[in-house]
Formats: structure tokens, C-alpha cells, sequence
């Protein structure tokens, strides 16, 4: 039986389900089955949508009422990728040199594995306070992000849960335990510009028009004045153009059509809709300005919007940021920084439900080949938690 206030043995466990999106494989099990001793109760709800994998969740809760308190992550792992580059097998466990090597042993099955560990220490020793404690995990976090958390948060607001905090345990640490609290996220809107013209052979440019006059306009309008110039908690927004193509191998044809897609990473001065109506300015006034061939109508371009666009958010919760900064101080003597930095994760969908901040492990080595964390990481991570844990009951009225 896992030894679970062990959290390199609650790990080992869970690195040994290869659970690559969206394949449960065990790993959500294995979860429940240590959850439950400890007093939790466990529920496990499959979601579905048309088009896409079912995928299964976990929602556990220990305490009836108080403050309520939960802890938010995924089980899922991408793939391991090429065998041969792996000095071990990725879900193996394999320790060497107090490293445990093993695809999402830091993103995010050991953030996972610590905050297990570290409830089973406050358990034991009689100290876990009195309040609600849970865990929000999903399987679809590194896949489409369709069947998770999104319909786990519903899925439990229906069912009359309140969450007073929450902390995601994605690794949020750049080069040591402590550096770094996520306490917002900036925004994502992706788009793709389609311009259509008239095919044609290039030693008659008369009788065609190339597109590629009218998206090269456009993605100067896009890229060539700032959005803004940042703000107390973010930095400027920024888009990048990601692609243009027209599909067209051949040298003596002019293309029928270009294709120009874009990411946009944003801050609190936007959100998605008022983002997408400056995008569209710009994308119009370089539109009317750059005929297929002067003395032409404008181009025929169309403007499609990805879907499930990312908002920028930043969390303002005293209690919760000073509690958890005043752990990773006790336990590494770090005063950590509070950042806005880096992708999107799923404390874009929980900052609609209560204040949410992340912190987890280093992430140097997420997504690579041989990913690993090192065993006093993990440990240190673990008493963060329990520090924490006691810190944030024991700051609510």
C-alpha cells in the first residue's frame, strides 16, 4: 500500500499510469483509491461533447462546512514522444541521482503528489484544520481542454459547492523552488485572415490578382503599432504572426489565396471581444488601402476567430497570496516573485469561480524528453503546501 504522506511514493504511483490525454489509465483510480483513507469523498465524472474524447474527472472532498479550500490540477500527460530519446522508461518512475524520472512528474502529477502528501501529514498529526479541502482534477488539460475543468467547475456548482480559494499546482518555478507565484494569466485570442484573389499565370499578372499583395499589408497593420504599453501587472501585449501560405507549390503560378494566422497574448486592458474589434479595424483599413492590383476593388477577405479564446486576469486576494508567499519563505527562504508570465492553464476557467493562484515545481524540464524533479524539490514542495494549508484556515474569519 502507497505510504501516502510520502509524496515520492504517491508520485512513483501516479507516473506509473501512462495517462496521455485523454487516457485515464489508471492514474485518476489510483488517486481516488489513496484519497479515500483519508477521508475524502470521491466522485468521478465522465464528460462528453460531440467531435471530441470522452474524458474522466475527479472531484474529492474532505470537511462539510467552513472555508473551503481546493487544490486544482490534471492527471494527463502529453506523449513521451521518440522511446530512444529516454534514458529510462517515461512512466517507469526511475530514480537516479534523487531524481525521479517519468513523463508529468513535474507537470503536474508531483504538484499532485505533494498536496496529497501534505494533507496526509496534516491528517496524521491531528493538524489538518477544521474547513473543506478538495481537489478539482481533471484528465483533458492537455488536450482540447473541452471535457474538464470547465464542466467539472459546472458539474460541481450544480451540486451547491462554494470554493473560497484555489491553488493550481502547475510548475510555476523558473530555476528554484520558491521563485515564482502565478497570480494571473495573460489572455490568448488566435485568428486567421483568409484573402481571395484570382489564379493566374505569373507572366500574365493582368489577368489575376495576387492575394499576397493585400496579406502582406495586413500583417504589417497587425504587427506594426503596439497594442498598449503594459500595465502595473502585465507587460504590453503582443501578437505574432504564426503562418502565412498560400498553398501554392508552384513558381510560375499566381495563388487563388493566402492564408495568415496570428496569437495574440494580451493583458487587462482587453478582453477578447474589445481585442478582436481593434483587429478588425486594422485589418479592414489595410483591406481598402492595398487592392489586389492598384486601380482594383479591395480584396475579398475573411476574418475567422478561434475558438474558446483566453481572458487576462490577475487575482487580488491578500489572505491567499500572503499566506501561500509566507509558506515558500518558512519552508526555502525565498520571497517568491508574484507573476502574470508565461501560457495560459486551467486557472483561466477557475479565476470565474474563486481567487486562484498556482505554484508547483520547477518547471525546466515539462514537456522533455527525460522530464524529472529532483526529490528534495518535492519534498520541499510538500511542506510549502502544509505550511499553507495551515496558514490560509487559520487567516479566514
Amino acid at each position: 500500500m502507497t505510504d501516502m504522506t510520502d509524496p515520492s511514493a504517491v508520485l512513483a504511483a501516479l507516473i506509473r499510469c501512462p495517462s496521455v490525454t485523454p487516457e485515464e489509465a489508471g492514474s485518476l483510480a489510483t488517486l481516488a483509491a489513496m484519497l479515500a483513507p483519508l477521508g475524502f469523498a470521491v466522485e468521478r465524472p465522465v464528460f462528453s461533447e460531440a467531435g471530441t474524447p470522452d474524458v474522466e474527472n475527479l472531484f474529492a472532498r474532505k470537511g462539510k462546512s467552513g472555508p473551503h479550500l481546493v487544490f486544482a490540477g490534471h492527471t494527463d500527460v502529453v506523449p513521451p514522444g521518440d522511446r530512444d530519446d529516454w534514458h529510462h522508461d517515461p512512466f517507469a518512475a526511475t530514480v537516479v541521482d534523487g531524481e525521479m524520472i517519468g513523463r508529468g512528474a513535474v507537470d503536474m502529477k508531483g504538484g499532485i503528489a505533494a498536496f496529497v502528501a501534505a494533507v496526509a501529514r496534516l491528517e496524521a498529526r491531528g493538524d489538518l484544520p477544521r474547513g473543506q479541502v478538495s481537489l478539482l482534477i481533471t484528465g483533458d488539460e492537455e488536450g482540447p481542454a473541452v471535457n474538464g475543468t470547465v464542466k467539472l467547475l459546472a458539474w460541481a456548482g450544480e451540486r451547491g459547492e462554494r470554493f473560497d480559494a484555489c491553488v493550481v499546482g502547475e510548475p510555476t518555478n523558473r530555476s528554484a523552488l520558491g521563485d515564482m507565484i502565478k497570480i494571473g494569466r495573460r489572455g490568448s485570442l488566435s485568428g486567421e485572415v483568409k484573402v481571395t484573389g484570382l489564379q493566374g499565370h505569373v507572366a500574365y499578372p493582368d489577368l489575376a490578382d495576387n492575394p499576397v499583395r493585400t496579406i502582406v499589408a495586413i500583417a504589417e497593420a497587425l504587427m506594426a503599432e503596439p497594442l498598449d504599453q503594459g500595465t502595473d501587472r502585465f507587460p504590453a501585449s503582443n501578437l505574432e504572426i504564426t503562418s502565412i501560405d498560400t498553398g501554392n507549390p508552384a513558381v510560375n503560378v499566381i495563388p487563388a489565396r493566402s492564408r495568415l494566422s496570428f496569437n495574440v497574448r494580451f493583458n487587462d486592458l482587453w478582453t477578447p471581444e474589445t481585442l478582436a474589434q481593434e483587429l478588425r479595424r486594422r485589418i479592414d483599413g489595410a483591406t481598402s488601402a492595398s487592392p489586389l492590383r492598384p486601380g482594383r476593388a479591395a480584396a475579398s477577405v475573411e476574418v475567422v476567430w478561434r475558438e474558446r479564446p483566453a481572458d487576462a486576469f490577475v487575482t487580488r486576494d491578500d489572505a491567499l497570496t500572503q499566506s501561500l508567499t509566507a509558506a515558500i519563505a518558512e519552508v526555502t527562504g525565498r520571497t517568491p516573485e508574484l507573476s502574470t508570465s508565461g501560457g495560459t492553464s486551467d486557472a483561466r476557467f477557475i479565476k470565474d469561480c474563486c481567487p486562484v493562484v498556482e505554484f508547483g515545481l520547477v518547471g525546466k524540464t515539462m514537456h522533455m524528453a527525460n522530464e524529472r524533479v529532483a526529490l528534495v524539490d518535492l519534498e520541499g514542495l510538500t511542506q510549502i503546501y502544509e505550511t499553507f494549508i495551515t496558514r490560509w484556515f487559520a487567516a479566514r474569519p
